[in-house]
């Protein structure tokens, strides 16, 4: 099942601001009656950040752009398996964190024979490229330390033991409380506490000259 990217969108998510839109389950349960609409609205409301959570999940951002298709496909399936124990944000980004570590071990099995994405250099040139592309005239320098402290991050993160990096990643970057990084790990909360905790005495270690550690 293909997810097109023009059902994503950088707005904010309408059904978290917008008390007279549907909510998420309603939209699912829609879905399940055989409207498609209902699907599109689910994928342009979450779409934009499941797959910034992928993208710090994955290798690169064609292995992200495959697992957040796979997650949609699982989500289409697996619509009559959601009783609502939690909330259907919560259910989505612990199917895809279930698809990431699937593909994280296959990856341990696996030799990989280089980290080049499909635009042709790693993730890290990438985004220091962009960013360096995207400063403010004149001050070329600055940017290029940003771009390359934030690259510093990200490979630190992706050396972060999954269940470390899926903590931090879950609840820094994508807002999720700590209840919910639970729901969505199938974990205690003390455990998530003590998962954000090591996460960031790690980067701590590794970036000491971060102030705040993680940017």
């Amino acid at each position: 099942m293909s997810t097109d990217r023009r059902c994503r969108s950088s707005q904010p998510t309408t059904g978290e601001n917008d008390l007279t839109a549907p909510s998420d389950e309603s939209l699912l349960e829609a879905h399940r009656q055989g409207d498609l609409t209902a699907f599109e609205e689910l994928v342009r409301r979450h779409g934009d950040r499941l797959l910034g959570y992928l993208r710090r999940m994955s290798r690169n951002h064609q292995q992200a752009e495959d697992y957040f298709q796979e997650t949609f496909r699982r989500v289409h399936e697996k619509a009559d398996t959601f009783q609502g124990r939690s909330s259907f944000k919560c259910w989505l980004f612990k199917i895809a964190g279930n698809v990431a570590f699937d593909g994280m071990r296959k990856d341990k099995r696996e030799p990989q024979m280089s980290l080049i994405t499909a635009d042709g250099g790693d993730s890290d040139c990438l985004e220091a490229r962009a960013a360096v592309m995207t400063s403010q005239p004149g001050d070329p320098y600055q940017a290029a330390v940003r771009a390359e402290q934030a690259a510093r991050v990200r490979q630190a993160i992706e050396n972060l033991p999954e269940r470390q990096r899926a903590t931090l990643v879950l609840a820094y970057y994508q807002g999720l409380s700590y209840r919910e990084v639970a729901q969505v790990l199938g974990c205690s909360l003390g455990t998530v506490k003590t998962q954000m905790y090591r996460a960031l005495r790690t980067l701590a270690d590794i970036l000491p000259d971060k102030p705040g550690v993680v940017r």
